[in-house]
């Protein structure tokens, strides 16, 4: 009965709108209005529009009881706090449709349902936004925006974790490595210093596997700062510059960072927030390159720069020789693995 009712409702405006609109035409042109072809051609074009409107109105009519179903799922589904930003937005729609209605009053015929049609755009859009950035904080925005951009600093990159966290998907937004930290590892590649220069091929190894294999953007940037200063300063000052994060592994400069306002992010951290790579009883071989601090110390290093302290090794500088972990210390400033013989000298 609604729907027939509001489909009559439609027709009956359609007849008044064509009545109105050869009205208007009669009466601008100078034609008898109340003639006999004058009252027919009314009749006809209002019938017309009756007509139309009547087909329209059907169409609408099913298409609005379509709607409102659907919004009323929608509604339900929606929480409270959800609910007042959609009426927010709403509210805000309006506001703007009823500024630019003003003007739109003033064009005869077409400005009422012009006006009709900006305020239900404005504030179906205005809805529409507010929903659309509900679970967005914009106090957060900014400090958001920081952390999908990051720098990564030379010792990171030579530790190669990196390079697993990027492969999981763990990690988002774009990995920036500054043209002086490639420029560092390549120093250290062509290093006369056995350690060093493996320090620097790895580096490099790791980089290249970033931009091929990482499931994140990798792009090597170009800078104009003074080769004079230290790396690290540069570094800081890009990641100011470029309102990035730096991903370090770094003690000193995670220190010096975080009290200079930048945002970092310590891949010993997140490490102390996992299970140790090495546990107790756990066996390894290790090359001895040097002596450690306590007497009869031997040290060595795993690849990823993890140093390796094993008792009474002096006397095997230059060796691999297979140990068993006894513990671990697990500090921001990196990991340190203490081991014995794996058999009785």
């Amino acid at each position: 009965m609604l729907e027939k009712s509001l489909k009559c409702a439609f027709a009956v405006v359609g007849g008044i709108t064509g009545y109105t609109v050869t009205r208007f035409v009669f009466l601008r042109t100078g034609f008898n209005l109340y003639s006999f072809a004058g009252i027919c051609i009314i009749a006809i074009v209002s019938l017309t529009f009756g007509a139309l409107m009547l087909i329209v109105g059907g169409k609408t009519v099913s298409f609005a009881v379509v709607s409102v179903e659907k919004i009323e799922k929608i509604l339900l589904s929606l929480s409270l706090y959800e609910l007042m930003i959609c009426a927010g937005g709403l509210i805000a729609g309006l506001i703007i449709a009823n500024l630019l209605s003003v003007a739109f009053m003033r064009i005869q015929i077409i400005g009422i349902p012009l006006t009709i049609i900006t305020n239900i755009l404005f504030g179906s859009l205005g809805v529409f936004l507010a929903l659309s950035k509900r679970n967005e904080n914009i106090l957060e925005d900014k400090k958001r925006q920081s952390f999908s951009r990051k720098v990564l600093d030379t010792s990171v990159i030579i530790d190669g974790r990196i390079l697993d966290i990027c492969r999981t998907g763990f990690m988002e937004g774009e990995l920036i490595i500054p043209d002086f930290v490639l420029e560092e590892l390549r120093h250290l590649a062509d290093s006369q210093d056995d350690l060093v220069r493996a320090k620097g091929r790895r580096g490099l190894d790791v980089l290249n596997s970033l931009k091929n294999d990482s499931r994140i953007p990798v792009k090597v940037q170009k800078t104009k700062y003074d080769s004079s200063i230290e790396v690290d300063e540069r570094l800081m000052q890009f990641a100011k510059d470029e309102k990035a994060c730096i991903i370090t592994n770094d003690y000193n400069l995670n220190k010096v960072a975080s009290i200079s306002g930048i945002s970092i992010l310590n891949i010993n951290d997140l490490s102390n927030a996992l299970k140790p790579l090495a546990v107790s009883g756990e066996e390894m071989t290790v090359k001895i390159v040097k002596e450690g601090k306590e007497n009869g110390q031997g040290v060595g290093y795993l690849d990823d720069g993890t140093m390796v302290v094993v008792e009474g090794a002096c006397k095997y500088k230059g060796c691999e020789v297979d140990v068993i972990v006894t513990s671990v210390l697990q500090t921001s400033a990196g990991r340190m693995i203490f081991a014995k013989f794996k058999t009785a000298d």
